[in-house]
């Protein structure tokens, strides 16, 4: 079995719990969707980060919710590079599964669609 990372992103319009809480979620359930067979039991842990202009909570909380309940979780802030991204979320899952990296879908939308539009839908 390998581990496999699987990235997304997404971003908010204002830095309020509901609206992270919405977006996490929302990506998410996304990344699940793009990964048939993604089930909390395979994740080994997930990494979130937020730009530094995101601090009213944690994506991680969203993820307890989503009901990844046994999964370890970090949540961290990214350096304020000037140009970067506002009021993005990221994350990189690491995925116990036998399958080539090549299948594999990362899922970036909203605005996160400028990070990477090749893996945009």
């Amino acid at each position: 079995m390998s581990v496999r990372g699987i990235r997304g992103a997404t971003t908010i319009l204002q830095d309020q719990k509901t609206e992270i809480e919405q977006a996490t979620i929302e990506l998410l359930h996304e990344l699940v969707e793009s990964n048939p067979g993604l089930r909390s039991e395979d994740i080994a842990s997930i990494i979130f980060s937020v730009t530094d202009d995101i601090c009213q909570d944690y994506p991680a909380r969203a993820a307890r919710i989503f009901g990844w309940d046994h999964v370890p979780l970090m949540c961290t802030r990214e350096i304020p590079v000037p140009g970067g991204l506002p009021l993005c979320i990221r994350v990189l899952i690491h995925w116990n599964v036998d399958r080539p990296q090549s299948e594999i879908r990362h899922v970036y939308l909203r605005q996160a669609v400028k990070l990477r539009p090749d893996f945009s839908r």
